[in-house]
């Protein structure tokens, strides 16, 4: 008899499982089941570029209209799950129909938390967490006027970023001394504060909201120093709360969000979360809940995986990415309050790395507008060993040589083995891209339609002949953190399995978090000349 796998969540963590349970060769049934009415689809461009009109609704979803009938993948949108009972390994939906699975994974995520002041349900107090949340802020952007954002996390930040870009008028409230300082502390918290300042945000710190004001819908928010603050619409973003209302009906373990182990497994054998609904067991950090895409990135497959058998632990180092204005950042691991912050180059030049530091170890590290040292901070990250702060706060001392053994110019004659064992985990994507051997076919052999990592030059290139018969050849490694990139043949696109960025034939970067496109390898003229004559036949 058939198995069946049940994932309850379409979201970013929901889709990539299933996709990762047909990857991995699983037959059975797989539902994937949404409240919402849409394919699972991205968060971050919702706060960005969606956000401000640069972005097609297309480029949002996870992967494109067919798949999932192609995938034999049943997603069934418009639809809540009303209960779970683990004991017969049933759930229930809300129109009554019950599934009986063998494997479940709740990638239910996280909902806004609501502020309960006076005035809170007029019209024009907005959040932003879905796509339709993101097309109403949209519209109000287009229209124009004054907007206050209370709350000065990242969401806030980024929808404020995006406002003035728009040319909105941009008063930002935030209750703690600066933005971000929850995350990042207060150094770092009043850069963000005068980054925004800098583009003509009204930053207001020290400060909390006490109601909206205005006849029938919001005209001004008023503040606990009693200012009165006049706005055409407001934005609220002061965090989220995991859904976790099922798991909780369940009985299943239940603390700020649903506690499963290293291998994303519940207390209830055979029951499973990913994504931002997960509290999940780190070898670094205890149990962590992350509300980030790359989380939900990395967890759903890890999650499927696990759910087939593999008994892998998921290690990963935390990591996510920010774009406000002209600045792009990177930030990996997970710092207290009580971490030191030093920094390698100047905060002031809007281009730097702040590292935190905790005797004498790193860990978190943010690049602000410097690219391709993700893998070398999270290197620093997982070896938790001692650093030279002078070397780390130094730009001329290469950072992969800091506190690691892994093989470098500097370190010629390290083994690959050396490597293996900093940190815990190393992604075997990275491994495949720094040491694997690539295919030695020529280039020529590429048939129209074709894609493949060939060895060219000496070098991996991800070779694909279009169907009118041109080459392009692009490096193999993703720029973002140094993967090994692979090819989605109903897309046409090379995409990192380890972040998801996705790139063009041509090497172009379609999506985040790599800002770099691949660079073109150099084919002979004779195999573009094969390629092509064979192209013509």
């Amino acid at each position: 008899m058939r198995e069946t796998h049940v994932i309850v969540g379409a979201s970013l963590a929901g889709a990539k499982a299933a996709a990762t349970l047909r990857e991995e060769g699983f037959d059975g049934r797989v539902f994937l089941l949404g409240a919402e009415p849409h394919r699972p689809y991205e968060r971050p461009p919702l706060s960005k570029e969606y956000l401000r009109g640069e972005a097609k609704r297309s480029k949002v979803f996870v992967h494109e209209e067919g798949f999932y009938e192609a995938h034999e993948i049943e997603l069934r949108t418009t639809t809540t799950v009303r209960s779970l009972d683990p004991e017969s390994r049933a759930i229930e939906m809300e129109a009554g129909e019950r599934i009986v699975y063998d494997r479940l994974l709740l990638a239910t995520g996280a909902e806004p938390r609501r502020v309960s002041v006076p005035g809170s349900n007029l019209e024009g107090v907005l959040y932003l967490r879905d796509l339709e949340d993101s097309d109403g802020i949209r519209e109000r952007l287009e229209r124009g006027g004054r907007v206050v954002v209370i709350g000065g996390g990242w969401i806030g930040a980024e929808v404020a970023a995006s406002a003035r870009e728009k040319g909105l008028e941009v008063v930002m409230v935030e209750q703690a001394a600066a933005p971000l300082e929850r995350v990042l502390g207060r150094e770092l918290g009043d850069f963000f504060a005068n980054l925004h300042r800098d583009h003509g945000v009204e930053v207001l710190t020290g400060v909390g909201l006490m109601a909206f004001e205005g006849t029938g819908k919001v005209e001004r928010v008023r503040l606990t120093s009693d200012r009165a603050v006049d706005c055409d619409f407001a934005v609220v973003g002061v965090g989220v709360a995991p859904r976790v209302g099922l798991a909780e009906r369940a009985g299943l373990d239940v603390e700020n969000g649903i506690r499963v182990d290293e291998r994303l497994e519940a207390n209830v054998q055979g029951v499973f979360a990913a994504g931002d609904v997960a509290n999940a067991r780190h070898p670094l950090y205890g149990h962590l809940r992350v509300e980030h895409w790359a989380n939900a990135l990395n967890q759903g497959p890890a999650a499927a995986r696990n759910m087939l058998g593999a008994d892998r632990p998921h290690d990963r180092v935390p990591y996510f990415f920010s774009d406000q204005y002209d600045l792009g950042l990177e930030y990996s691991g997970r710092a207290s309050g009580s971490d030191r912050v030093v920094f390698r180059g100047d905060p002031e030049s809007r281009d730097f790395i702040a590292f935190w530091l905790r005797d004498g170890r790193v860990t978190a590290g943010m690049n602000v507008n410097v690219w391709e040292v993700t893998e070398a901070i999270q290197s620093l990250v997982r070896g938790q060993v001692e650093v030279d702060v002078d070397q780390l706060t130094d730009p001329s001392f290469p950072l992969e040589d800091l506190g690691t053994e892994r093989p470098t110019h500097a370190r010629p004659k390290r083994s690959a083995r050396e490597f293996m064992r900093q940190g815990m985990t190393f992604s075997k994507r990275l491994v495949q891209a720094r040491f694997g051997s690539a295919d030695k076919a020529p280039a020529s052999e590429l048939a129209p339609g074709d894609a493949r990592i060939l060895q060219v030059n000496g070098q991996k290139a991800a070779c694909y002949r279009d169907d009118a018969g041109k080459l392009y050849a692009v490096s193999a490694v993703c720029t973002h953190m140094g993967c090994l990139i692979e090819w989605t043949g109903d897309e046409k696109v090379w995409g990192c399995p380890c972040h998801g960025s996705r790139f063009g034939p041509d090497g172009r970067v379609l999506q985040g978090p790599a800002k770099k496109p691949l660079e073109e390898v150099q084919v002979t003229a004779v195999e573009k000349a094969a390629a092509s004559t064979r192209g013509e036949r």
